[in-house]
Formats: C-alpha cells, sequence, structure tokens
C-alpha cells in the first residue's frame, strides 16, 4: 500500500511517493524510497504493490529503456507485453508510474500502458486522493509542479491510513 503521484506544470515533471510500508495492519517502516531515477537519470520511476515485485520491474524496465535508446513509450509496451505474457512476471503484483521529460505512463501487470490526462497521473491506495487535490490544485492554484505533488501527497496522507507523510520527491 502506497502512493505514488506524478505532476506535470510548466515543463517540470516530478514524481513523489510516500514512505510508508504495511504489512496487513502492520507500518514496517515509513522512510522507504519508492521513487527512483533510472536511465542515467532521464526517467522517474515510482511503484506501489510488493516491494521485490516492484525491484525487479524496475531492472526489466531499465533493461527496455536501454534496449530501446531511451524510448520512454517503447520501453512501456515492450515491458507491458512481457509482464503479461511471461510466466514469471505475470505473477508480479505492483503497479508502475514512469515519465521522462515528455511523458508519464502508468503500467500494470494486465499489459495496461496508459499515458493519463491532465499531467497528473497516480497509483497506490492513495492515489486516487492524491490525484483528485493535484488536479484541484493545478487547476486553482499557480504553485510549482513539486509544490503541487507535495501538497497532494500530504493531503492523500490524511485520508488514507497506508499513506504518510515522510516524502521523497524527485523532479526532471
Amino acid at each position: 500500500m502506497t502512493t505514488i503521484l506524478c505532476v506535470r506544470r510548466d515543463g517540470k515533471t516530478v514524481m513523489a511517493g510516500d514512505g510508508q510500508v504495511s504489512l496487513d495492519k502492520t507500518v514496517m517502516k515509513s522512510t522507504a524510497r519508492k521513487v527512483r531515477r533510472l536511465g542515467d537519470g532521464e526517467v522517474l520511476a515510482g511503484f506501489a504493490g510488493s516491494t521485490a515485485d516492484a525491484f525487479t520491474l524496475f531492472e526489466r524496465f531499465e533493461a527496455k529503456l536501454k534496449e530501446h535508446r531511451k524510448n520512454l513509450a517503447r520501453a512501456c509496451v515492450e515491458l507491458g507485453k512481457d509482464w503479461r505474457t511471461d510466466r514469471y512476471l505475470r505473477r508480479l503484483e505492483a503497479l508502475l508510474v514512469v515519465a521522462d521529460r515528455e511523458k508519464t505512463f502508468i503500467l500494470s501487470g494486465a499489459g495496461d500502458v496508459v499515458e493519463p490526462d491532465h499531467g497528473v497521473a497516480a497509483v497506490g491506495s492513495g492515489g486516487n486522493f492524491a490525484l483528485a487535490a493535484a488536479r484541484a490544485l493545478l487547476e486553482h492554484s499557480a504553485l510549482p509542479a513539486a509544490d503541487v505533488a507535495r501538497r497532494a501527497l500530504e493531503i492523500a496522507a490524511d485520508i488514507d491510513v497506508f499513506t504518510n507523510k515522510s516524502l521523497t520527491l524527485e523532479e526532471l
């Protein structure tokens, strides 16, 4: 359970994630880093779901980025195909949000590769709360992308018990 949010505004791309790792009803860790830089620092990636599964997906995704010369869309589609059809990968339980300076995608094990509308993407247990807050902040404020992401995740943390306020933010 977690919350990952990606916000675009004024040429900036910001990805943020909370730090809570839960096991059933217990908080196991509150300072996890669920957002990473991949592809020589040119791509942001965040995960919601099983940690071990997410690290496997990060490795596979980074290999796809390298194989397809940092073409984000192509790497996403190829990982999506592998994730859906490979016997091992098919069992992985996680969602990924990946972004570069131009595009953002949400990837799932069902083969979904979605480029969301409105310059905002969110996944995880608090994803819908963060998404709604970010969209409202983008529409009704002039806050920069980093501030929108930070405030939206704080709002999600106030609502979702599996999201905390120990945030990691990365910006391109």
